[in-house]
């Protein structure tokens, strides 16, 4: 690798189909980051199986979000994109990590301190209460210097970088010590209800919605009881919050205009944002469909990166086994020997 080259890691569950949230905080600016940088990026099903115990519904989302990636800009000629778990040493590395971290870290995490603080604690599963370290994995093992992350995942990064330096403290520098990469515009994307937009939440607005879904959510955005012709806080408004991130400056200035001056209600405001929304993803919408179409040509872009991904990983891994006293991969033994 050219050393001046920075590399840049992204990952995204496999749990759903991806939002407006996903878009502006993760897949934009991470697929933005290949023109520069030498990107990897993988569907993270080893993460989804922390709630995802269905396989059809694993292996659909699975293609739907090559799809959405593909669709939306990402160039498998210029990036590594490749399934989570078609790299297996990243759960090689995990256990090894796991062997340095204290338990004390990851019950300060933040996903187990939310289930502990409703009294799950006990009820979730290991794996969710582990995913820190595997998601420190995942960074590490690709040597991996730039985490296009939201601001609520900054403690992802910082808990990888405390492990790596456990490590280093332990047997020696090893490892590529990360940075996290944070777009401080789309920080927090409003969902339909005010909170951030998140499926668990059920406030989503889907990118690739047909034109009929997209008006039924677009309308469902919660807005307070100001009447029509009475001046109201752009500010303060979900359906602002989210036109301002996709409308030119000039429109959103005259969007704010209309509603300091009275005479502009939530309805015409709703309508302007689902004519930039369906604007902005009718084309996208449509290469998703013919790529959706087209699982082998999905699985073969998917092998093909995780090859690609594997070399890097086994090179990290051979420096890491080197250090902790293990035996290098064994070479496989010929047919005829």
């Amino acid at each position: 690798m050219n050393s001046t080259i920075k590399r840049a890691l992204s990952g995204i569950k496999s749990t759903g189909t991806p939002h407006i949230g996903n878009y502006l905080g993760m897949i934009r600016p991470a697929i933005e980051l290949q023109e520069k940088h030498q990107t990897l990026y993988f569907i993270a099903d080893y993460h989804a199986l922390t709630t995802l115990h269905n396989p059809e519904k694993m292996r659909k989302n699975t293609y739907d979000i090559a799809a959405t990636f593909l669709a939306l800009g990402l160039d498998p000629q210029k990036s590594i994109f490749f399934r989570h778990s078609d790299v297996p040493e990243v759960c090689e590395l995990a256990w090894i990590l796991d062997c340095v971290i204290n338990m004390g870290t990851l019950q300060r995490a933040h996903a187990f301190k939310a289930a502990k603080e409703k009294g799950l604690e006990n009820e979730i599963c290991v794996g969710l209460f582990n995913y820190p370290v595997l998601m420190a994995a995942d960074i590490l093992i690709y040597d991996s210097h730039l985490v296009p992350v939201g601001k609520d995942q900054l403690q992802h990064i910082e808990i990888t970088r405390d492990i790596a330096q456990r490590f280093h403290h332990t047997f020696g520098e090893t490892f590529v010590l990360p940075q996290a990469l944070v777009q401080e515009e789309t920080m927090t994307v409003p969902g339909i209800d005010g909170q951030k937009m998140s499926k668990s939440y059920n406030n989503t607005i889907e990118i690739f919605s047909s034109p009929k879904q997209l008006k039924k959510q677009v309308m469902k955005i919660v807005t307070d009881s100001t009447p029509l012709e009475k001046p109201k806080n752009p500010e303060t408004c979900n359906v602002f919050a989210l036109y301002r991130l996709f409308a030119p400056k000039e429109k959103v200035k005259k969007m704010e205009e209309n509603y300091r001056k009275g005479g502009y209600g939530y309805g015409h405001a709703k309508k302007e944002l689902l004519q930039v929304l369906e604007e902005h993803f009718a084309p996208y919408r449509k290469k998703y469909e013919q790529l959706r179409n087209d699982e082998k040509y999905l699985e073969t872009i998917l092998t093909q990166g995780a090859q690609k991904a594997r070399n890097i990983a086994q090179q990290v891994m051979a420096r890491v086994r080197k250090k902790i006293g293990y035996a290098p991969y064994p070479t496989p033994s010929s047919p005829n020997s």
